[in-house]
């Protein structure tokens, strides 16, 4: 069996970072974990390639040699995922879909014409599909049914299918679910409210072939919640850490974690002494009565303030997501995120207005309520809202653009991103590098001359670069790198004003027609 894995092209969006990633070579900021873990689900006698839409085209050889193909895709490639499986009917090809789209809304897939839709945990439903290709079936539904997999049983992925020159950051996976319960998260939908986690010899097994296939970029580790399960997570690191030592720290790493990893000062020290050096949190709002109501507790009982900055003292950049939009919020949301943004000196904080994700907690209540509209939820920061909020679109829309339109304009960016690297703790192990080669110089050259010589920047710039060279050294090219990452905001924040505008001024122009419609036959009543 010949199978072409594809995965869809993800639209322009905060996290694409196209300008930032030419800088440095690089096509795309993560690899398509899910395929390179389904190819090694499926029976290793059959051949696999993989075509990633985000850093190239499918050939017309790889359309011809496929006797399958299977695609995955979250709701953000929608667009692309649909035209993938028409195009592959078109010439005659049996599809199999899965992922996190397909599993939350399977018609939309079926009815763009794919034949196998594998809905939820591969470990448990690949399985499935292949006893029915053996029985010669040509369709199928292969559902878990509320079981969820044993990620022990894992095994590595196919890191060879993956062009190693291409991403900016590899990616693995420790643990699935979460143990809260947000009422606007997906995540609990999909895998559960309890952490299930690997053991520590498949992460270091599989960090020693990632090391082996000659990868030399940042890890991400891409839980959703990396400490959902605390005492695990604590026997990982310490076998890390030594497997880090014995590798001389060959990879930085990422992940995702709940803001509560505070609170915690032993699992903060051990994921530093593990080369954790970026961390992304789901801060969501300032406002408490916001966070209570959608039920996100963990956020409610310490200062998010004091949070922020004991992890960045310990040594981590954080990044963060706020939300725009919940229910009961006051005027003004959109003031107060930008100014906790600022407070907090967070470099890359992910703006968003509330989107209602299907079968989420939210999903039911809204629908419940009559105020779900028509439109999936795209994941995207480029859309409104997809239900009707509790005070007007129009006001929360604004504040959401003005916003995004404040936190990336180019001196309150710079600003932040200093204070926070002045702050940060210093660096505990050797720091990997990239190696000097021309785009890496190109890189920082090319910074240099936009935001030292070229933006009203330059003062700043300058005046920063060398504090930080004085300062805190070890963290120089961690600096710049998020120096370099306005290459994408700069732009991407006007593509955010424009598009929300445009869609606004579409949904006011509904709005005032329906209005007039709606007098207009009261008038005809009277009459």
């Amino acid at each position: 069996m010949r199978v072409l894995l594809l995965y869809p092209l993800f639209p322009k969006s905060f996290w694409s970072f196209e300008k930032a990633l030419a800088l440095v070579d690089r096509k795309a900021l993560l690899p398509p974990l899910c395929l390179v873990t389904v190819a090694a689900l499926l029976p290793q006698e059959w051949e696999y390639k993989l075509a990633d839409r985000n850093i190239r085209n499918i050939t017309e050889e790889e359309w011809e040699w496929a006797d399958l193909v299977i695609l995955s895709a979250m709701i953000v490639q929608q667009e692309d995922f649909l035209a993938l499986i028409r195009e592959a009917k078109q010439r005659g090809k049996q599809v199999a879909v899965g992922g996190p789209y397909v599993t939350s809304i399977p018609d939309e897939a079926k009815a763009a014409g794919a034949d196998y839709l594998i809905v939820d945990e591969g470990e448990i439903t690949l399985p499935m599909f292949v006893e029915a290709l053996k029985r010669g079936e040509k369709t199928g539904t292969f559902s878990a049914y509320g079981e969820k997999a044993d990620v022990t049983q894992t095994p590595i992925p196919r890191f060879d299918l993956l062009d190693r020159y291409a991403y900016d950051t590899m990616a693995i996976q420790f643990s699935r679910g979460c143990p809260f319960q947000c009422e606007f998260c997906d995540i609990i939908v999909l895998y559960g409210r309890k952490s299930r986690t690997k053991n520590p010899a498949q992460i270091l097994a599989e960090l020693d072939r990632i090391l082996e296939l000659g990868f030399t970029q940042a890890v991400f580790l891409v839980d959703d919640n990396f400490i959902g399960n605390k005492r695990n997570v604590k026997l990982l690191l310490k076998e890390l850490k030594a497997w880090q030592e014995k590798n001389h720290y060959p990879f930085r790493l990422i992940t995702e974690a709940s803001v509560d990893l505070a609170q915690d000062a032993e699992l903060l020290d051990m994921m530093v002494d593990c080369n954790f050096y970026v961390v992304f949190l789901g801060i969501e709002t300032p406002d408490e009565e916001s966070l209570t109501l959608t039920k996100k507790f963990q956020n409610t009982r310490n200062s998010l303030s004091d949070s922020v900055q004991a992890i960045t003292k310990a040594g981590m950049r954080v990044m963060a997501g706020f939300i725009i939009g919940f229910d009961g919020e006051k005027p003004g949301a959109g003031d107060r995120i930008v100014q906790f943004v600022e407070n907090t000196s967070i470099p890359m904080a992910m703006f968003s207005m509330l989107q209602a994700l299907p079968n989420t907690a939210l999903w039911h209540r809204l629908q419940k309520e009559g105020r779900l509209n028509n439109e999936i939820a795209n994941g995207n920061q480029t859309t409104l809202m997809n239900f009707i909020p509790t005070r007007p679109l129009e006001e929360i829309a604004r504040e959401y653009i003005d916003g995004f339109w404040k936190l990336y304009d180019a001196q309150p960016y710079l600003d932040r991103t200093y204070r926070h690297f002045m702050m940060m703790g210093k660096p505990r192990n050797p720091v990997p590098r990239r190696r000097m080669n021309w785009p890496t110089i190109r890189a920082f050259f090319t910074i240099c001359w936009r935001q030292g010589i070229v933006r009203s920047t330059r003062g700043k710039f300058w005046l920063y670069l060398v504090n930080i060279l004085r300062h805190n050294p070890g963290v120089v090219d961690h600096y710049l790198a998020v120096c370099g990452l306005f290459e994408h905001f700069g732009e991407y924040r006007t593509i955010v004003r424009d598009q929300i505008e445009s869609q606004l001024a579409e949904y006011l122009a509904e709005q005032q027609e329906s209005e007039a419609y709606k007098a207009d036959r009261e008038e005809s009543a009277v009459a």
